[in-house]
């Protein structure tokens, strides 16, 4: 894999190429906002003018994607993947989906000769770009184990989870759970201010107690502040909960919780927040709570 096409440069696809670049392989990125690549030129990678053009030169191609639409798009529109796809040629989509369009994307791809993994990622910005990430890969097998070098690169641990669909599936309870979480604790925050007591006393209560965890270490300060600068956006956040209740729905699986805190995420959408991180929600129960 010494040659490796990129797809998509948002927040964590510049993170992964960067490091694909820091570690010595040659990379050619495309971008649908093309001034996005600039930086990436500068650190060696050479830049493609459409996806086609990518999959034409790279016999492994990677994408990073915002949502379905995009991940479909790259696909199936002109100048994309499948005009360039065939024998001999590997995709890896990393993009947060739902199973139906991973596996809308795997039969169009090998139904032209070329090789389909999924592999979406557990991680955001800081994750990324410490190469720390947790891979959650399904699909070819043989192309998993192909691409091990590159995940090993890109991750701390890589999962192989059998038929393309699992590793959608896998990643989006894990965001749901994450997203879940994430409005408790936002409550809790507003809660202990409301009622008098120090929040980042709870903080340092919480990280010494059983529910302690790296997510609360790294948000809870800034979320006291009133600042969230975007690792992972609040817009994908929720964009997450609803492919998740979407499978929930589909397995008959009761998901209050998860649906409770959907409407959050939602409700900060609607208050202009969805390009802010998502621990932002914590503005839908602050903004509520009066002075203190």
């Amino acid at each position: 894999m010494e040659e490796i096409g990129f797809l998509g440069l948002g927040i964590m696809g510049k993170a992964m190429s960067m490091n694909l670049l820091s570690h010595g392989f040659k990379v050619t990125v495309w971008n649908r906002t093309l001034s996005r690549c600039d930086e990436l030129l500068e650190h060696g990678a050479t830049i493609g003018e459409t996806p086609a053009a990518v999959i034409k030169k790279c016999k492994y191609t990677i994408a990073m994607l915002s949502d379905p639409a995009a991940a479909l798009s790259v696909v199936f529109d002109k100048d994309g993947v499948l005009e360039q796809i065939g024998s001999g040629k590997n995709y890896i989509d990393m993009s947060t989906v739902d199973a139906e369009t991973s596996s809308k994307i795997s039969e169009a791809i090998t139904s032209k000769g070329g090789c389909f993994l999924e592999a979406p990622v557990s991680g955001s910005k800081k994750p990324a770009e410490d190469g720390q990430l947790v891979i959650l890969a399904a699909g070819e097998k043989a192309l998993y184990d192909a691409a091990l070098p590159v995940f090993d690169v890109l991750g701390k641990k890589s999962f192989y989870l059998g038929q393309v669909g699992n590793g959608a599936k896998m990643k989006l309870v894990v965001n749901m759970t994450m997203g879940s979480m994430m409005n408790a604790f936002s409550e809790g925050i507003v809660l202990a201010d409301k009622s008098g007591l120090d929040p980042q006393t709870l903080l340092d209560v919480l990280d010494l107690g059983a529910i302690a965890n790296p997510m609360f270490k790294m948000k809870g300060p800034s979320m006291i502040q009133g600042k969230y600068p975007p690792a992972f956006p609040l817009k994908h956040q929720q964009k997450d909960m609803r492919l998740a209740l979407a499978l929930g729905d589909e397995h008959s699986v009761a998901m209050p919780v998860a649906a409770a805190a959907n409407e959050a995420f939602k409700k900060a959408r609607s208050i202009g927040l969805g390009d802010l991180d998502f621990s932002a929600v914590h503005e839908t129960i602050a903004s509520n709570k009066g002075s203190s």
